[in-house]
């Protein structure tokens, strides 16, 4: 084993979790608590806890592997489209869009699609334009370079892309298409979930009912903003869930029940292009009558 020992310098005390997030940026904060947690991290040769309150001249001792980046485990995803600046997964549910820190071996779209990137594009989040959440399946588009993530991305920030999602809800909705305008803010007791909000931003999401059996809905729905978890918390917000959402009240199911179906954007070359996915079979079957 390797130690490091290094000496903290600064006349105002801190955690010992902050200060190795300052020497190590690129790990998520939860992954720097587990590890102080988890390994011999010592203090003064004395064992640390992730609250350890550093005072200036104290020393923090720890095994230099244990901040040694993963390479992520290898997977396979289905390719929708490709060419010489984008390409276009179908994602399946389960997959992450990118890591959370470098320190993550799990597979993602941003690892599969790491050997088809040129130019300078670097970091865990290289050619993301947008992104997915895990539950979430369907249509993601990243960047082969660094001129084509910027095209895109602008495309993202003016509301220009036309987004198209199905998904299951709980019970029927009194209306069978309407526009659902509220702001979402994040909550500040969760700071990881969303919620609607006066103080929040801006968020428009529309929808068209296509099914029901009284149960459950399936619905169409064209967000006009990207707000995290927008979808999620505006069908949260009119006592309609989605199916599967375990974060947001959804009732219980094998997967989050929502899905990407289209993209429509304008690509760098080939001008305005639609890309599609079809959802899976249970979309369709938990709407039978």
């Amino acid at each position: 084993m390797s130690f490091i020992n290094k000496q903290y310098q600064d006349n105002k005390p801190m955690r010992l979790d902050s200060y190795l997030k300052q020497l190590y940026p690129s790990f998520s904060r939860s992954y720097i608590a587990k590890s102080i947690t988890n390994k011999p991290f010592k203090v003064n040769q004395k064992v640390a806890k992730v609250s350890q309150i550093l005072h200036k001249r104290d020393i923090v001792s720890f095994d230099s592997k244990t901040f040694i980046t993963k390479k992520p485990k290898e997977i396979k995803l289905p390719i929708v489209y490709e060419d010489k600046n984008v390409i276009v997964i179908d994602k399946p549910c389960g997959i992450i869009t990118h890591s959370n820190g470098a320190h993550n071996d799990e597979g993602s779209v941003a690892s599969f699609i790491k050997p088809y990137l040129n130019g300078p594009m670097q970091g865990d989040r290289a050619g993301i334009v947008h992104r997915l959440d895990r539950g979430t399946s369907g249509i993601i588009i990243a960047a082969k370079n660094p001129e084509t993530l910027q095209f895109l991305q602008r495309q993202f920030s003016s509301r220009k892309v036309k987004k198209t999602y199905l998904a299951v809800v709980q019970g029927t909705l009194e209306n069978d298409q309407a526009i659902i305008n509220m702001p979402i803010e994040r909550n500040p007791k969760v700071p990881a979930i969303f919620r609607v909000g006066a103080n929040g931003k801006s968020a428009i999401t529309n929808y068209r009912v296509v099914s029901t059996n009284g149960n459950y809905t399936l619905i169409e729905l064209r967000p006009e903003t990207g707000r995290t978890h927008q979808i999620r918390v505006h069908l949260k917000a009119i006592g309609h869930p989605i199916v599967g959402d375990n974060i947001y009240g959804g009732a219980t199911n094998s997967r989050l029940m929502l899905h990407a179906t289209s993209l429509e954007l304008t690509m760098p070359d080939n001008g305005k292009q639609i890309f599609n996915s079809k959802p899976a079979e249970i979309f369709y079957e938990l709407v039978k009558n």
